[in-house]
């Protein structure tokens, strides 16, 4: 029962009561009027209809703390429920951000694992390489030894440089490394007056490759080889086949003036 129908019910009592009251007055001021057993049994209704009401209001009341009560509990129980569920959700956060943490590290770790392979195979798999206007794939290893021959002629040890490239050859003869390698085999020879071993291996190129960016070079330095050996004639020969086959070169251009002293 709601508050207003308690306030009406407690209203509705107190008139009621007033009522049994001004009745009870009336009746003994014309209790002439009445017959003693028609009073008495008005008066026995009249008290049971009020000890009915009461009953009523206190089982009303009862009602309404045993509800409060009820709902005092349910507001508990809802209560910790609630908590119960801050808690759980919050042990599900954690292990949400722990899950997150452990994929984002074995990810890290995947990737990292991945480079490392990646890495390992690229010490094996061919690159592109640019050499004296050619381009081609070759092997790391091959790359590497070319390069470090060049490194070490460049760096004036002609002695060493001669042994690198002669290793160079022996060890990938079938490189397109080759042509270039005996070019600067030729010129460490060269520079150390090895004249003759010069000449075989500025040869060796020519023969090789006719068409190599290198070769008119070579065959200046053929040229070149000759007049520090003393064959003038066969020097003359070289340049003036130097200037037939390879008239738009560098090369046939320094020959043409080469000759021009030669005469």
């Amino acid at each position: 029962m709601s508050l207003n129908g308690l306030r009406n019910m407690h209203l509705n009592l107190k008139i009621f009561v007033l009522l049994v009251c001004g009745l009870w007055s009336a009746s003994s001021s014309q209790a002439a009027l009445f017959e003693d057993d028609e009073a008495r049994k008005a008066i026995l209704d009249l008290r049971q209809r009020v000890e009915t009401i009461r009953q009523e209001a206190d089982q009303s009341r009862k009602l309404s703390t045993d509800e409060s009560t009820s709902l005092g509990k349910s507001l508990l129980d809802l209560q910790r429920q609630l908590e119960l569920l801050k808690t759980d959700v919050a042990a599900l956060r954690g292990v949400n951000e722990k899950l997150m943490r452990d994929l984002a590290d074995m990810q890290r770790s995947q990737k990292d694992q991945e480079q490392l392979t990646s890495e390992r195979f690229a010490k094996f798999e061919p690159v592109k390489v640019q050499v004296d206007g050619l381009e081609f794939f070759a092997e790391p290893t091959e790359k590497r030894d070319f390069e470090s021959a060049l490194a070490i002629f460049r760096k004036g040890d002609f002695v060493n440089a001669q042994n690198l490239f002669v290793s160079f050859i022996g060890r990938y003869p079938a490189s397109k490394y080759v042509s270039s390698a005996l070019f600067w085999l030729g010129n460490a020879q060269y520079a150390s007056r090895d004249y003759k071993e010069a000449v075989i291996n500025f040869r060796a190129l020519i023969s090789r490759d006719p068409v190599h960016l290198r070769t008119p070079e070579a065959v200046l330095s053929v040229a070149n080889c000759q007049l520090e050996l003393k064959d003038a004639k066969g020097a003359r020969k070289t340049l003036t086949d130097l200037v037939k086959a390879y008239p738009q070169s560098e090369a046939a251009v320094a020959a043409k003036e080469r000759l021009s002293t030669l005469k």
